[in-house]
C-alpha cells in the first residue's frame, strides 16, 4: 500500500488480488487504519459493474463461427490446455473468442489454487465500506473491461492462449507463488511474475496494464485537488515496475510513499 497526499488530500493506494484462499488475513495494520479513516472506495469496478460482469461476458465471448481448440493450439500447448480442462467441467472452447478461453483457464487455474473471489479483497472492501455507509465507485465498467480483451487483435489473443495453455501445468503452482508474494508485500517478486507473463505480448501489457495505469494515475491528480481521504484499491500488478501507478505519479512530479 501507498500514499499521497497534500495538506487537505490522502489517497491510499493499495494493491490487491481479486481471489484468495479464505481465512487470508490482509486487512490488519495499516490497511485496516486506511479503511478506517477513508471516506470513499475507488475500485476497478464498482460492485454493481462487478455483479453485471458475468452476463456481460456471456454477450462477448462467443466466436461468430465455431473453432476446434485442435485448430488454434498444438503440443505442448493443446495437452495443457486438455489437462487443465479435464479438471473440471467442460470450457466449451470451440464456441468462444481466445480471449474468453483465457479468461475461463484463468478461472480454472484460480479455483485449483483454492482461491476464491468471496475471499478477495474487492469483496472484503465491499462488504466493510457498505456496512459503514460510504461511497464506492469505480473506475471502469464490466464492459470497458472485457472489451481490453475483445478488442485485442486476433494475432495477440491467439499468443496469450498459447502462453496460458503451454504454462498450464506450472500455473496452480506460480498462482499459489505469487499470493505468497503479495502476502509478503514483495514488491520485486510480484513484478518478477507478472513481467515475464505479459512483457512478451507488448500490445497486450499496453492495453491491460499501461493505458489503464496511464489513466488511473491521471484520475489521482485529479482527485487531489479536491479535499478528503480515499482508498483506491486495484489488482497488485498495476502498482508495480515502472510503468506502475506509483511510478507513473512520481514521474509526474508526485510524492508516493510506501506505508505497508
Amino acid at each position: 500500500m501507498w500514499q499521497v497526499a497534500d495538506a487537505d488530500t490522502k489517497i491510499y493506494i493499495l494493491g490487491t488480488m481479486h481471489a484468495l484462499p479464505s481465512g487470508t488475513d490482509w486487512d490488519g495494520a495499516r490497511v485496516a487504519s486506511a479503511i478506517a479513516a477513508a471516506d470513499e472506495l475507488m475500485m476497478e469496478l464498482s460492485p454493481a459493474e462487478l455483479a453485471a460482469a458475468g452476463e456481460i461476458f456471456q454477450k462477448l465471448a462467443p466466436r461468430e463461427t465455431p473453432l476446434a481448440i485442435e485448430e488454434r493450439l498444438s503440443g505442448k500447448a493443446l495437452s495443457g490446455f486438455r489437462a487443465l480442462e479435464a479438471s473440471g467441467r467442460s470450457f466449451g472452447e470451440d464456441g468462444l473468442d481466445d480471449w474468453a478461453v483465457m479468461v475461463l483457464m484463468g478461472q480454472r487455474v484460480a479455483q485449483n489454487a483454492g482461491l476464491s473471489s468471496a475471499d478477495g479483497v474487492e469483496t472484503g472492501l465491499t462488504e466493510k465500506f457498505e456496512a459503514a455507509g460510504k461511497s464506492i465507485g469505480g473506475f471502469e465498467t464490466a464492459r470497458d473491461q472485457l472489451m481490453l480483451f475483445e478488442t485485442l487483435d486476433p494475432q495477440t489473443q491467439r499468443i496469450l492462449l498459447t502462453r496460458a495453455a503451454e504454462e498450464a501445468g506450472d500455473a496452480t503452482r506460480e498462482v499459489g507463488a505469487l499470493t505468497a508474494a503479495w502476502g509478503r508485500g514483495d514488491v520485486g517478486a510480484l513484478e518478477k511474475v507478472i513481467n515475464e507473463d505479459i512483457d512478451s505480448v507488448p500490445a497486450a501489457r499496453k492495453a491491460i496494464i499501461t493505458d489503464r495505469n496511464r489513466r488511473w494515475s491521471a484520475w489521482v491528480k485529479r482527485r487531489m485537488e479536491r479535499p478528503g481521504i480515499v482508498l483506491m484499491a486495484v489488482g497488485a500488478g498495476h502498482l508495480v515496475g515502472s510503468d506502475g501507478v506509483p511510478a507513473m505519479l512520481e514521474a509526474g512530479g508526485m510524492t508516493v510513499t510506501r506505508v505497508q
